[in-house]
């Protein structure tokens, strides 16, 4: 095999990745974005048209942002500028503007292309303004964050976004038979390890391709099976950053999968979420939420699973405890649901905004004081253990609210079935009391 990787320019004294050699000469040649470079994508349409605009490419890593933006400046005829904003300050970008004002003046324009774009500050993104809306740059950004929180509005508002996709498994296979053309050799990989090799890239092209010349150079004549490969080559951790928008992507997916009732997708984003190095105890205040929220009075014990399987996963820690926020995350699943207590908290506290300090009635304040009660405080206040029912249908809201709020209305969902029926006798017992005192 080493005479495979001299024949492909690959020695070890001058070692270039094949991800590089094979990096796309044509716009045509970018696997796995079709939606923005065919004939009818965004991209394409611009390139046509001859009309570059500054844009955003936001997308995961390997997805080829770089790439594109190279090809654009070679279509347009641009001059390709490139800095990361990982290692790039102020004044890399006042030698990059001053370089393409030269450049212009000669009649040359510039594409910029600026990596890791959202880790510049606000102020430091402010400073492309003048320069992208004078035309003296063409701005490419990429992003492997959501622009919508990590760039600024004004410097949003003067580009295009567009949202690359993680390859897919036909898009990786693309690659592959391209780095078997290139080396006049076929992967030595069952179709089974082969297909594990795309799995294990998790989207990314070029981590793709610097698995598959880790596979040709173990020099096997033999094709390798997919348990071996699995021995042979380190998987990388899924994409996963719990400060950024995928931490929030997969705890909503969480969230909704419970809400919507289904365990076996609650399962998965939460084994996805532990696997990526969450905490497992934000996940269970999060269960706790969810508990709370979508469940409810509809099955109170679910309340009490979720605490329970934080208390459980705090004494027994990983991986241990993690089954105990698995199996509150099932029970809250599988449970009947309800967000009737959510809704009604949220419109008394839209009320309570509402109507200030207004008093409660006099029949229900306390009289701890001779003025107190001379003043009418708890007169004819009446025990409600007392009352027939357990209830005396006295008004309980401040007098200067005429119209009695209903901030709880129960779905009648599991427990909260029993409870619609007690709410109605008692609310027809306060409404007929109402009416007897008018």
């Amino acid at each position: 095999m080493s005479n495979l990787f001299e024949a492909a320019g690959l020695e070890k004294g001058a070692p270039r990745p094949l991800a590089d050699i094979l990096r796309p000469a044509s716009l045509d040649e970018v696997a796995g974005q079709g939606h923005l470079l065919a004939d009818n994508g965004p991209i394409a349409r611009m390139v046509a048209a001859g009309r570059l605009s500054s844009v955003i490419l936001w997308g995961p890593p390997g997805t080829g942002k770089t790439t594109i933006a190279r090809l654009l400046a070679q279509h347009a005829n641009l001059h390709f500028e490139s800095l990361s904003a990982v290692f790039s300050g102020v004044a890399d970008l006042r030698k990059a503007f001053e370089a393409a004002k030269g450049r212009r003046a000669a009649g040359e324009g510039t594409l910029l292309f600026v990596d890791e774009i959202h880790r510049f500050n606000r102020s430091q993104q402010d400073g492309f303004l003048p320069y992208v809306e004078e035309g003296v740059v063409t701005l490419i950004g990429a992003t492997t964050e959501n622009p919508s929180f990590e760039i600024n509005a004004a410097l949003l508002s003067r580009c295009q976004v567009f949202v690359l996709k993680r390859l897919d498994g036909a898009a990786l296979e693309t690659l592959a038979q391209r780095a078997e053309a290139y080396l006049d050799a076929p992967l030595p990989l069952t179709q089974g390890a082969r297909e594990t090799l795309k799995a294990l890239a998790d989207g990314d092209g070029r981590y793709f391709l610097n698995l598959v010349e880790e596979v040709y150079a173990l020099d096997r004549k033999e094709p390798i099976e997919t348990a071996e490969l699995s021995e042979l080559l380190q998987r990388r951790a899924p994409v996963y950053d719990k400060d950024r928008e995928e931490h929030y992507n997969l705890i909503s997916a969480l969230h909704k999968s419970v809400r919507g009732s289904d365990p076996d997708a609650a399962l998965y984003w939460l084994a996805r979420m532990l696997s990526g190095g969450e905490d497992p105890l934000y996940v269970a205040r999060r269960v706790v939420r969810m508990a709370v929220e979508d469940i409810g009075l509809a099955d109170p014990s679910v309340l009490t699973s979720a605490l329970r399987a934080k208390d459980a996963y705090q004494f027994l820690g990983s991986p241990e405890g993690e089954l105990a926020i698995a199996q509150a995350v099932v029970h809250m699943a599988v449970a009947p649901k309800s967000n009737a207590v959510y809704v009604g908290f949220k419109a008394a506290m839209r009320a309570a905004k509402e109507t200030g300090s207004l008093m409660p009635p006099t029949h229900i304040r306390n009289a701890p004081t001779k003025l107190m009660k001379d003043m009418g405080y708890g007169k004819g206040y009446e025990y409600d253990h007392d009352a027939p029912e357990g209830a005396s249908g006295q008004d309980y809201f401040p007098d200067e609210m005429k119209d009695r709020p209903v901030f709880y209305n129960p779905k009648g969902e599991g427990a909260e079935g029993r409870i619609l029926e007690r709410l109605k006798r008692w609310r027809e017992l306060r409404e007929n009391r109402r009416a007897g005192d008018s």
